[in-house]
């Protein structure tokens, strides 16, 4: 069977995958937001490139310009224009290198600014000597030198250096609309988690907790009706394991408490009827006792005076039983003596013979002779004990039936067996029971097994009741040869 989880260790497993959802919905987040940054960055760099390149490529126009104004104009200021623009473009270059990322970038501003370089050496010497050239050359000088070769050449390589910025821009947005979907999917991912761990606490709560608990409530309210029969399921967590296996002890200790206050009723009950039956009872039989006795002449036959003996015998008998029912309800004093077992079982089938002659019931009795039958007991409780297992055993007899006895002995036991063909025991008898069992007679009182338990405990005997395979019952009575009370420490004499 799996052991049920703890609620405890439950919970702390539901803490731990709430937080893991949360980590991974900021970690979701702060990865998106560094691409985010990350493409920012990187986008806003290349348009610095692209921006200082453009006026880069501006403030070369001008300085053309100033050329072509000090040549055809005759400018005083386009000179210091020129300059000036040469100190703007070089800081162009300086803040482009700056910006470079790469080999690539920094090699196509490294020729670019060679470029430059090489259109500076071609004009500077035009301010210098341009009443050295002739108008033809210094024009064609102008025109074609500058505009044809090294201008082209710069703007040639200027367009190659904006493409590659402009590939890296396009690479750029590719990967921020990759590191866009990216970032969608890891805030997907939390959500997806997030719903089915709200679908798992629900299963969860329902399965481990509230179907639990409605099962306790229901046991518990039919528990408290008096069902104490009813379980609780022992489902869900440990927690609520642990209280409906409490529950269900102590449903079951309510139950036994419950049978000793039944049997304790019963027995006190019996303990104020018994004795007014036992009187009533006791009165007709000294009664009976003295009308035999007084009968009882000399002068009357044989056969008459043994009829009367049998009555006065059977009285005392019956008067010694009655004081034992009286015992039954007080605790056993057993008076041990030598005795024989054969003798104990003849006296508990005098009062039976008619009911076996009734019944036409075959008696199969041990060979005495056979077996050493001497025990040390009480012979009056023992055959009290025997009149009853005897009893029951020719009750439930059919008619024409063989009842049977077998007798087995070692030096330290005695072992009776009593076979009977009946129907069998239809319940197993209790030892522990200290009131009336449940019987299969019509007007039993169920203080038969009983009461042969309460004598075999007073007198150390076991007596064990088992169904036999061809049918009946077959009670087993092992008697110690040497008698021991029960609560004594020591043999009796």
């Amino acid at each position: 069977m799996r052991k049920a989880k703890s609620l405890k260790d439950l919970l702390l497993i539901h803490e731990l995958a709430f937080i893991l959802l949360v980590m991974l919905a900021v970690a979701a987040g702060g990865i998106g937001i560094h691409l985010w940054d990350q493409s920012s960055r990187e986008s806003q760099r290349i348009n610095l490139l692209v921006q200082e390149i453009q006026q880069t490529r501006g403030d070369l126009y001008r300085q053309m310009k100033e050329l072509f104004d000090a040549y055809f104009l005759n400018d005083a200021d386009a000179e210091r224009e020129y300059k000036a623009y040469t100190t703007s473009i070089e800081a162009h270059f300086e803040n482009l290198r700056t910006l470079a990322v790469g080999e690539e970038e920094q090699t196509a501003i490294s020729e670019l600014n060679n470029s430059y370089q090489a259109f500076l050496v071609k004009t500077r010497p035009i301010f210098d000597r341009q009443r050295v050239y002739s108008a033809t050359a210094l024009e064609k000088k102008l025109n074609t030198d500058l505009e044809s070769d090294i201008f082209e050449r710069y703007e040639s390589i200027s367009n190659r250096t904006e493409g590659l910025l402009t590939l890296k821009q396009q690479e750029l947005e590719q990967k921020l609309e990759e590191s866009k979907r990216a970032s969608t999917t890891l805030l997907v991912i939390p959500i997806l988690l997030s719903t089915l761990l709200l679908l798992f606490s629900r299963f969860f709560l329902k399965r481990a907790i509230v179907k639990p608990i409605a099962s306790l409530v229901t046991a518990t309210a039919e528990i408290s009706a008096g069902k104490l029969t009813h379980r609780a399921p022992e489902a869900g967590a440990e927690e609520l394991v642990t209280l409906s296996a409490a529950i269900n002890r102590m449903a079951d200790e309510l139950a036994v408490s419950q049978e000793a206050l039944v049997r304790t009723e019963k027995q006190a009950a019996q303990g104020l009827l018994v004795p007014m039956l036992a009187h009533n009872i006791r009165n007709p039989l000294a009664s009976i006792r003295a009308t035999a006795q007084i009968a009882d002449s000399s002068e009357l036959d044989q056969d008459t005076r043994a009829s009367l003996q049998d009555i006065i015998s059977t009285v005392d008998r019956l008067e010694r039983w009655t004081g034992a029912l009286l015992a039954y309800l007080h605790p056993l004093r057993p008076q041990f003596a030598d005795c024989r077992l054969a003798q104990i079982i003849r006296g508990a089938l005098v009062p039976l013979r008619q009911k076996i002659q009734e019944k036409s019931i075959t008696l199969l009795l041990p060979e005495w002779n056979s077996v050493d039958d001497r025990i040390h007991t009480d012979e009056h409780l023992l055959e009290q004990a025997l009149y009853n297992l005897l009893l029951n055993a020719i009750d439930a007899s059919p008619r024409g039936g063989e009842l049977k006895m077998e007798l087995a002995g070692t030096t330290t036991a005695v072992d009776l067996k009593i076979l009977d063909q009946g129907a069998g025991v239809p319940f197993s008898p209790d030892p522990s029971a200290t009131s009336a069992g449940p019987t299969t007679k019509r007007f039993g009182t169920g203080l038969g097994i009983p009461f042969v338990f309460k004598v075999c405990e007073a007198l150390s005997c076991k007596v064990s009741f088992n169904a036999r395979a061809s049918g009946g019952t077959q009670v087993s009575l092992h008697m110690p040869r040497v008698g021991k009370s029960a609560g004594s420490n020591e043999n009796n004499p």
